[in-house]
């Protein structure tokens, strides 16, 4: 069910409030289910002083007329929130981990001249070993057709009915070379957050970090696939897929791996073995 079109993107600091609120008061469980409607923005128009300073952030060339591949799911982010910050929506806003995303671009996205419409959607809930993960499918079309998709995963932990088998083990690729170590201020949540709209406290600081059990800041994992895309490159038609693996804690000093389609983000020292991110582009 779509529900009425919205007139404008929604505000993101009262949805975080919002579901930060209800969020005691969701009991998770196995089989749980949703149907939540459809969101669409209609007119949509991009604020490129917004998307100069997201380039900016993520490491994208600024000046192109063209929309970074990531850009979208920052443009879908606040209906996403409006869906799962709500009452009906069966799992707490709060600790929910983005496990993973593909999206998909169909052709070059021109910031200027052009209007969109956005919509967004809770696609279904789907068990995991951990949890339960919500699937949200975010669309951007112009003049009727898709221009750009993607499917995010979100997860709520909580105990599980031991049913769902764990992941496969790894195909046995060789490792993929570092091409450059990056080293990542503490101040990257903070700014990411400034343009994403993102301000979820796990990312602003140590202390607000540590309320959720991590003992320093972590970056936003739409910010290292961002980060990884704009060293990596993507074509014009692309398919990108990312997993989340361990979260990136601020400050550090991380490893850019990437070979043919593939990229990794990975620790680095004593941490070396450890990888944060996973990629694919195609």
């Amino acid at each position: 069910m779509t529900a009425p079109p919205l007139s404008a993107s929604p505000a993101l600091g009262p949805l975080l409030a919002r579901g930060a609120l209800l969020s005691p008061f969701k009991r998770p469980r196995p089989g749980a289910a949703f149907s939540g409607g459809r969101l669409v923005l209609p007119g949509l128009r991009v604020d490129l002083a917004r998307l100069a300073a997201y380039e900016r952030v993520c490491g994208f060339p600024t000046g192109d007329d063209a929309l970074p591949i990531t850009y979208p799911h920052v443009l879908g982010f606040p209906l996403a929130m409006r869906i799962m910050s709500g009452r009906a929506f069966p799992l707490p806003l709060l600790g929910l981990v983005h496990t993973s995303i593909s999206l998909t671009r169909h052709r070059p996205l021109p910031a200027t001249g052009t209007t969109y419409e956005l919509a967004v959607h809770v696609d279904r809930l789907v068990p995991h070993r951990r949890g339960t993960e919500a699937v949200v499918v975010t669309e951007l079309r112009e003049a009727g057709e898709v221009v750009w998709e993607s499917e995010s995963r979100y997860l709520a932990r909580h105990r599980t009915d031991g049913e769902v088998p764990e992941p496969a083990p790894g195909s046995g690729e060789p490792p993929l070379p570092v091409v450059d170590e990056w080293r990542l201020g503490a101040d990257i949540g903070r700014r990411y957050g400034a343009v994403s709209g993102d301000r979820n406290p796990i990312h602003l600081s140590p202390l607000t970090a540590r309320l959720f059990g991590f003992p320093r800041a972590i970056a936003h994992g739409m910010w290292t696939a961002a980060r990884c895309l704009a060293a990596h490159g993507t074509p014009a038609a692309a398919h990108v897929a990312v997993d989340f693996r361990a979260p990136v804690l601020l400050p550090g000093t991380v490893a850019f791996a990437a070979q043919g389609g593939r990229f990794e983000l990975r620790g680095t020292g004593g941490d070396g073995e450890r990888v944060h991110v996973r990629g694919r582009v195609g």
